[in-house]
C-alpha cells in the first residue's frame, strides 16, 4: 500500500504509554468455542445463561393468562451467552470491508486490519483521544455547528477545545485555511473532528477540503471525519476506503442512522493498521457483545442490505417532501446548510414571511416546546449553535409521521402569532435545549 506524503509520524504523534502498551490476553485469543471443545479457562459458567430456554434458544414467557408461551426470534444465538464474545470480530470487520470497498477514492483495498469496532462511534471518538492526547496538555480542534460528543470527551480527558466555525455564508464549509493555521502555530492540537455529513447542518465536507488539511506541512496530528449519516448522501460520497491512501486519516460510521439500529451500539473506525491496531491494544477485551456481533453481521447481508436501501429510498422521498412543503407554511425561513441527510435544519420566524420576518430563538424555541408538550412531535432546538439561529433541525420521519408533523407545526406556529403560546418564557430554557447530545 502506497501511502500519500505527510508530516504525520504516528511515533511522536501517539501517547508513549499508548505505543508500549501490551493488550490484555484473553481466553479467546488463543481458543474458541468450536462447539466440541471443552472450554474451562475463562471461569465462564458451563450450564449456560440463567434465562428460561428452550433447547432450541426460544424463551418461554408467561402469557396473558398466565399459559407459558415460546418466542422464537431467530434466538439460538442466546444459548452461547455464556462464553465471552469474539474479541477481534474479524467476520464482522470483513463484511463492514466490503460494503466500504467502492475504490471510489482508491483502489486499494480495506481489510479487516483498518478496522476498530466499538460501542457506537462514541467509544472510538473516545479512544482516540485516549490514544493520541495528554491529558491537561492536548488539545482537539471542532468546527461548530458540530457534533456535541467531540467536545463531552475532550472534557472528560482534561483536553481544550479550540474551535474553527464553519463558514456559515458558505453553506456550512469547511474553513480549510483557518484550520491549517491554527495547526501551524499550536503543536499540542493533536486531533481535528469533522462532521459529514454536519450535525446539525446536513452538509457534505468537500473532500478537497479535507485533503487540505491531509496535505499540511508540518502539523502531526490526526484527522477524523465523522460520517454517521453518510448512507443518505449520494453515492460514492464516503471516505472510508480513502484511510489507505493515508497514514493519519480516521473515519468513523455506524449502524445506528441508515441501518436502524441504534439499540445495539455499533460504531466503526476505518484507518491505517497501525492507528487500528493502537485502538484494538486499548479497547476491553470484549466490547462487541455476542448479540450485537450476529444483528450486525446479519445487517450486512444482501437481504438486510436491500432493506436499509428501501428504507433509505423512503427516507429520502420524505425529506424531499418536507424540502416541498415547509416553505409553504407561515412563519418558516430558509433551509440551512445541506440535505445530505436524514434531518433538515430551518429557520424559525417571528411573524410570517410575507410579513417581513426574520429569525427567532424565542420563537423557535416557542416551537420547540407547543410541538413536544401540546401536539406529541418532539424536534431539536438548535438555535444557540454558531450560524444557527433561530433553528430547529428536524429528523425525518415515516410519510405517517411527516403529515402530522407538518399539521402540527403550522397550528403551533399560528398559535405563537396569535399569542396562544408564549414566546417570552422559553430563553431561560434555551441553553438546556439546546446542550442536549445529538
Amino acid at each position: 500500500m502506497s501511502l500519500t506524503k505527510s508530516a504525520f509520524d504516528l511515533s511522536k504523534c501517539a501517547r508513549p504509554n499508548i505505543l508500549s502498551l501490551q493488550p490484555y490476553r484473553c481466553a479467546r485469543d488463543d481458543y474458541k468455542d468450536n462447539g466440541t471443545n471443552i472450554l474451562l479457562d475463562a471461569n465462564e459458567n458451563a450450564y449456560g445463561p440463567s434465562l428460561n430456554l428452550k433447547t432450541n434458544g426460544s424463551v418461554n414467557q408467561k402469557g396473558i393468562n398466565g399459559s407459558v408461551v415460546s418466542t422464537t426470534p431467530d434466538m439460538k444465538l442466546l444459548l452461547g451467552l455464556n462464553r465471552y464474545p469474539d474479541p477481534h470480530q474479524i467476520e464482522l470487520k470483513q463484511l463492514l470491508c466490503s460494503l466500504r470497498n467502492t475504490q471510489t477514492h482508491t483502489s486499494n483495498p480495506l481489510r479487516p486490519k483498518n478496522l476498530f469496532v466499538g460501542v457506537g462511534s462514541d467509544e472510538a471518538i473516545d479512544a482516540i483521544l485516549r490514544c493520541f492526547c495528554v491529558p491537561g496538555r492536548d488539545k482537539i480542534l471542532t468546527c461548530p455547528p458540530t457534533y456535541g460528543m467531540y467536545a463531552v470527551s475532550a472534557q472528560v480527558n482534561d483536553l481544550e477545545v479550540v474551535k474553527v466555525p464553519l463558514d456559515a455564508s458558505k453553506a456550512f464549509s469547511l474553513r480549510s485555511e483557518a484550520i491549517n493555521e491554527k495547526l501551524a502555530l499550536d503543536p499540542h492540537i493533536k486531533v481535528v473532528y469533522v462532521c459529514s455529513p454536519g450535525n446539525p447542518t446536513a452538509n457534505l465536507i468537500s473532500k478537497a477540503a479535507i485533503e487540505k488539511i491531509l496535505e499540511h506541512p508540518t502539523w502531526n496530528g490526526v484527522m477524523v471525519v465523522d460520517e454517521a449519516y453518510i448512507d443518505f448522501a449520494s453515492e460514492g460520497s464516503s471516505l472510508a476506503n480513502w484511510v489507505t491512501e493515508w497514514p493519519n486519516l480516521i473515519v468513523l460510521q455506524t449502524l445506528s442512522k441508515a441501518f436502524g439500529l441504534a439499540g445495539i451500539r455499533l460504531g466503526t473506525a476505518f484507518t491505517s493498521p497501525e492507528i487500528a491496531s493502537l485502538l484494538n491494544n486499548l479497547k476491553a477485551p470484549y466490547n462487541i457483545s455476542t448479540i450485537t456481533s450476529a444483528l450486525a453481521c446479519q445487517a450486512m447481508q444482501p437481504e438486510s442490505l436491500e432493506v436499509m436501501r428501501n428504507n433509505r429510498t423512503k427516507i429520502v422521498k420524505q425529506r424531499e417532501r418536507m424540502l416541498a412543503e415547509l416553505p409553504k407554511i407561515p412563519g418558516v425561513g430558509r433551509f440551512l446548510g445541506g440535505a445530505e441527510s436524514n434531518f433538515l435544519l430551518v429557520e424559525i420566524l417571528d411573524k410570517p414571511r410575507n410579513n417581513g420576518g426574520r429569525p427567532s430563538n424565542e420563537t423557535a424555541l416557542a416551537v420547540y416546546e407547543g410541538l413536544a408538550e401540546n401536539k406529541g412531535v418532539v424536534v431539536r432546538f438548535r438555535g444557540r449553535e454558531p450560524g444557527c439561529y433561530g433553528c430547529l433541525r428536524i429528523t425525518v420521519g415515516t410519510e405517517d409521521e411527516v403529515d402530522k408533523f407538518l399539521e402540527e407545526i403550522r397550528t403551533v406556529l399560528d398559535e405563537v402569532y396569535r399569542g396562544k403560546l408564549d414566546v417570552s418564557n422559553g430563553i431561560g430554557d434555551a441553553k438546556a435545549a439546546n446542550d442536549i447530545v445529538a
